[in-house]
């Protein structure tokens, strides 16, 4: 499923128009991205939870050439499941 599939079914179970259905889904993803930025966690009860992980520098090799590289620190989007979306997944 890509997002315009995503719209679509948002708007076939709310009754609302494509239009309005994309704009929810587009507020709903930036509300995620800016809490995410903020360095908030999303708790979504009964389908998870949006955080974001530090990694730290660490070197690592080319695969080509076999010579050590910097990787540089970063952070990471992390998304854990709920149970009941595990769950419904599953069974």
């Amino acid at each position: 499923m890509n997002k315009n599939d995503l719209v679509s079914a948002v708007a076939e179970h709310s009754g609302l128009s494509k239009t309005d259905a994309g704009r929810a889904v587009d507020a709903v993803f930036g509300s995620i991205e800016g809490a995410l930025k903020a360095g908030d966690e999303v708790r979504i009860v009964g389908f998870g939870s949006f955080s974001v992980a530090h990694r730290a520098a660490s070197t690592g090799r080319n695969p080509r050439t076999g010579e050590a590289i910097q990787i540089a620190a970063s952070k990471q989007p992390k998304f854990k499941a709920g149970a009941p979306l595990k769950a419904a997944v599953n069974g």
